[in-house]
């Protein structure tokens, strides 16, 4: 059996820099994660990923890197990485790091000796143009904020390429001297304990722009994907690339690779858009639909799920009409939507109800694949629209409700950002203290809702089906593995429904897990069942020779 421990992991995704303060900065820092790695242990969290906190300007969240091999000195040193990175191995927890490779600061060394001199080696580490290339606006990342992908640059007296803002100009990947760059840098943080990388912007990653391998016929640019993956194998086995590439079905094979030796773990963004749609009709049709166009995968390859992240809710997969109901229903005020095509909210706001919330991530959690959480999403923080872009839901973590929520001892003007002071998400209402502990909380939920998907190892290796239900609103899906049966039960309705399943004739008794209600009371498996509103129901399908309780095999791999 390959060791495939991401397939039942749950990541945890947090910002450095917004998780705890430990001088009083008012920057979040490493020894203040290291201190609230209790924290996240007690979640029942396995995998930690760590947004970029690289040196860097910090125009784009760390997103415009100025040096790979180094720790933002806001944030600490390399030797406050190294001993949190020891505190999280004590606790069990794996680190995976995000790798920005597709682009650099336009401060980096790199690019600033590109520019002055043309015939620098770092000159060819970028993409470069003589002439006005004839496209300059197409294929923005961030219409409305951006102008184009070309810029002139004075110095170099040429434009260079960036397909995100000006100030993060692109990589030229064609270049075999910046392909073994980043064989070095991944090199360099996997000897610091490094379990992978989550690899941003993907499709943007392995493009050609601007380069004549753009014209060739022959050339598949994925292939440098089976390259990351290969050397990521003999430097570390058991290391991982997550990989955010918002792609359609159809390609899923060009990044994880026919036989899975590309990416091993790639964000399901047409599933997570597909589920707000559903949530938004209460309706759980448009999750069936997204499940039945899923490609089978190789082995070694995973889903990875989540329902909010650093980013904006991505909606331009769905058609103008679904976006818009999604609008109406969570964003329907223009400042709460970005860019014409997302959503800068975080979930518990949007979804309002606490059992609509609690539902929602049990149901994110029962989707094949690896769940994936975002920080202060277990306490049911709230988003800051004041603040600008996508910063609104990159707010400090909520610990308490002291001073700057318990998240830095200084200043609240010197504050990297502001926490929430105001409205039924302020830090006095909502924090992690005061659901420490605390039956019916949030975050004793999605404590439960972890233990639960950590002993149902069929979630994450096994064969899955969508079972015929008699309610459109309720999702029903089974799970076998290992001679193990699982079912998990939705209901996205706001009314309780009686429902029942086609279970083909097949005779079991049906024992309750994880639920809404307190009652864990077997039944037969051809009897309906009774959904309450927004209700959901994890189930283990007993035959006469199961006992219930009785451990599943294979539950060494959690």
């Amino acid at each position: 059996m390959l060791d495939l421990w991401y397939k039942n992991a749950i990541v945890y995704c947090l910002d450095v820099g917004t998780f705890r303060d430990s001088c009083g900065t008012g920057v979040g820092d490493f020894q203040g994660l290291a201190n609230r790695l209790d924290h996240i242990e007690a979640l029942g969290v396995n995998c930690l990923w760590l947004l970029p906190f690289y040196e860097s300007p910090n125009r784009d969240n760390g997103y415009d890197v100025s040096d790979y091999y180094s720790v933002d000195s806001a944030h600490g040193s390399l030797g406050d990485f190294v001993s949190f990175m020891h505190a999280a191995s004590d606790r069990g927890l794996r680190v995976i790091l995000d790798l920005v490779a597709n682009h650099t600061s336009i401060d980096h060394p790199w690019f600033q000796e590109a520019r002055r001199n043309p015939d620098s080696v770092y000159r060819d580490w970028y993409i470069w143009s003589k002439e006005k290339p004839e496209d300059p606006h197409e294929g923005m990342i961030f219409p409305g904020m951006q102008k184009s992908t070309w810029t002139y640059d004075e110095v170099a007296g040429a434009w260079y390429f960036h397909r995100f803002f000006d100030f993060q100009p692109d990589l030229n990947i064609a270049n075999p001297a910046v392909k073994e760059e980043i064989d070095k840098i991944m090199g360099f943080w996997l000897q610091l304990g490094a379990s992978g990388f989550r690899l941003d912007a993907v499709p943007f990653l392995i493009e050609f722009k601007g380069l004549e391998e753009e014209e060739r016929p022959d050339h598949d640019p994925h292939h440098y994907l089976t390259e990351l993956r290969t050397f990521l194998a003999w430097r570390k086995s058991r290391a991982i690339l997550l990989g955010e590439a918002n792609i359609s079905f159809d390609h899923a094979t060009d990044y994880f690779g026919s036989g899975g030796d590309r990416i091993q773990i790639i964000f399901n963004f047409v599933l997570n858009q597909n589920m707000f749609l559903a949530l938004s009709r209460r309706d759980a049709e448009p999750i069936r639909k997204a499940l039945s166009q899923m490609p089978e995968l190789p082995e070694t390859a995973q889903w990875a799920n989540f329902l909010r992240n650093h980013d904006e809710l991505d909606l331009a997969r769905l058609s103008d009409s679904e976006r818009q109901e999604v609008f109406e229903a969570f964003a329907p005020d223009p400042s709460m939507q970005i860019f014409g095509r997302g959503i800068r909210r975080r979930l518990a706001p949007m979804l309002g109800n606490e059992r609509r919330i609690k539902m929602a991530y049990s149901l994110m959690f029962a989707m094949p694949g690896t769940p994936v959480l975002w920080y202060g999403e277990e306490i049911g923080m709230g988003e800051d629209l004041s603040l600008p872009e996508r910063n609104s839901v990159r707010t400090p973590m909520q610990w308490d409700d002291g001073p700057n929520a318990g998240f830095s001892s200084a200043s609240s003007d010197k504050l990297l950002r502001p926490v929430i002071n105001d409205g039924p998400y302020s830090y006095r209402k909502v924090n992690a203290a005061s659901q420490h502990d605390k039956p019916g909380s949030i975050m004793e939920h999605i404590q439960r809702l972890i233990r639960t998907r950590r002993s149902c190892p069929e979630v994450g290796w096994g064969n899955w089906t969508v079972l015929p239900t008699s309610e459109t609103s309720v999702l029903a899906l089974r799970y076998r593995w290992r001679g193990n049966t699982l079912v998990v039960l939705h209901n996205l309705d706001d009314r309780c429904v009686e429902t029942k399943i086609d279970w083909e004739g097949e005779q079991a008794r049906l024992v309750p897990m994880f639920c809404d209600t307190d009652d864990r009371t077997a039944r037969s498996a051809l009897d309906p069942i009774t959904m309450n509103p927004y209700g959901f129901l994890w189930m283990r399908v007993m035959t006469d020779d199961d006992k219930p309780g009785q451990e599943p095999s294979g539950t060494g791999h959690a």
